[in-house]
Parts: C-alpha cells; structure tokens; sequence
C-alpha cells in the first residue's frame, strides 16, 4: 500500500508542478485554468449582483486608471518572458465598492475589487497601486488554483488517514480526523497562504514598477495599513504575514527590485 501510495504521489506531483512568473517558486497545480476561471467567475458575478458599485467619483477613476496599468504592465511582462499564452485568461474588470472594510481583492482572471474603506488610506495612485499590484499578483501566480489544489491533497491525507483507522473505535477515529485537521490547517494550509501573501508582496513590487509607478511607497502605505489595524491574530494563525515582517521583507527587497527593473 505504501509503495503505491508514494507513486501515486510522486505522479501526482509530476502531473502538476509549475513554476510563478517573477519568483520561479515551484507550486503543484491539480486544477486546470479552465476549472478555476469558470468557478471563481460564477462567484465573482453574483458577489457583484448584491455590491454597491462605485462608477463615478475621483476615487472610482483612480482605481480604474490605476488597475489598467497594472494590468497592461502585467501582460507587457507575461510577453516579454515567454508566457503570452497566460494572457487569455485574463478580462480584466476594476470596480470601487461602497464597503467600509479596508480590503481589496482580485479574482482569477483579473476581475479587481477594491472597497472604499481602503480608499481612506490611500493617499496617491502609487499607493493604490501597492495594492492592486498585490492583488494582481495573486491572480498572476495562480494562488487560488495552488490553494484548491493544497485542499485536494489535504483531502486525499484525511482519506488514507481514515482508512487507517477504521478498525479502531469511533472514539479514536474522532480524535485522528480531529488531530489531522489541526495540522493540515496550521502545517500546511496557513504556512502556504503566508507564503503566497509574501509572494503576492514581491511580485506586486514589481509589477507596479513595471507599470511606471513608484514602490518606495509601499513601505509607508504598509506601515499606515499597520496602525490603522486593531487587534492581531497571531501570525502562525494567520493568512498574513505579520505587519512587522511584511514591512521589513519589503525594505529587503526593494533595493534589489529597483536595480533589476527599474532601467526598463
């Protein structure tokens, strides 16, 4: 059983390793494009039936003019390097919602959300692009169909775990299923979303400096983010980085971002 159950996974994983663009980081990706794009629409369009969308204002112009750049420095990159192809799946959309949250999003195939309550932090379109640049760059590395695909295999571990004990009483299949649970969340699923946000951080640096826009910005606008937050969920239990440590990745690796792409 073993010795079959290590091929499969080493199929498994042959089947459906790639690689993010600007990081070169190696992600398993079980999901096709198709799949991922077709589910996260369906949410997208009827997430936007109850929104309250923002179509004029100062503000909504500044989260569209900001989005298309990122966008176009985006498919300016994805040409340039090999992965043209990438392109199609994306049709971009840039809304401003009236939603107090200080949040901001982008779903798989480039459609961008940003609430208002972020906007009252926003201070210029080099700040707003730090987000946005964010945010697309969780759609750019595939993060959603690395975190289904996280979420099959999670799933297949609790099958063969339950299989094995289910000779054993009810009593201790519950406290297996139990345990298995505690560590999938906090060994595996929330590592890798840290790790994603990190990525998100550094590749959004890039794309926004790509666009024309200015990424020393993002250690002030991150450091306003910080105070403006209330209470913490400690970070092992978190889907972020801490403030501290996303600000102090980021003076990290400015210096090198700017000396790479900021001839172009």
């Amino acid at each position: 059983m073993k010795k079959y159950l290590s091929i499969f996974c080493a199929c498994l994983l042959l089947a459906g390793c790639s690689s993010v663009p600007l990081t070169g980081r190696k992600q398993l990706l079980l999901v096709s494009d198709q799949e991922v794009l077709s589910s996260s629409l369906t949410q997208y369009n009827d997430y936007m039936k109850t929104a309250k969308k923002t179509s004029s204002g100062s503000e909504a112009s500044m989260v569209t003019r900001v989005g298309k750049k990122i966008a176009a420095a985006t498919e300016q990159y994805l040409r340039a390097n090999g992965m043209a192809d990438e392109i199609k799946n994306f049709a971009w959309e840039f809304n401003l919602v009236k939603d107090s949250q200080v949040n901001a999003f982008c779903m798989p195939g480039g459609k961008i959300v940003v609430y208002e309550g972020l906007m009252d932090l926003v201070s210029s379109d080099d700040e707003l692009a730090v987000v946005i640049g964010h945010e697309v760059a969780h759609a750019v590395a595939k993060h959603s169909n690395e975190r289904l695909s996280q979420q099959i295999v999670a799933q297949y571990g609790a099958q063969i775990l339950s299989a094995a004990v289910a000779n054993k009483s009810a009593a201790v299949q519950n406290v297996a299923s139990s345990v298995y649970g505690i560590g999938a969340q906090y060994g595996v699923m929330l590592p890798f979303s840290r790790k994603h946000e990190s990525e998100a951080d550094y590749m959004g640096l890039i794309l926004m400096m790509i666009a024309g826009y200015n990424p020393d910005v993002a250690v002030g606008f991150w450091q306003k983010m910080s105070a403006g937050s209330g209470g913490k969920t400690p970070e092992f239990m978190s889907t972020h980085p801490s403030d501290a440590r996303r600000i102090a990745d980021i003076q990290k690796e400015l210096p090198a971002i700017k000396a790479t792409y900021g001839k172009r």
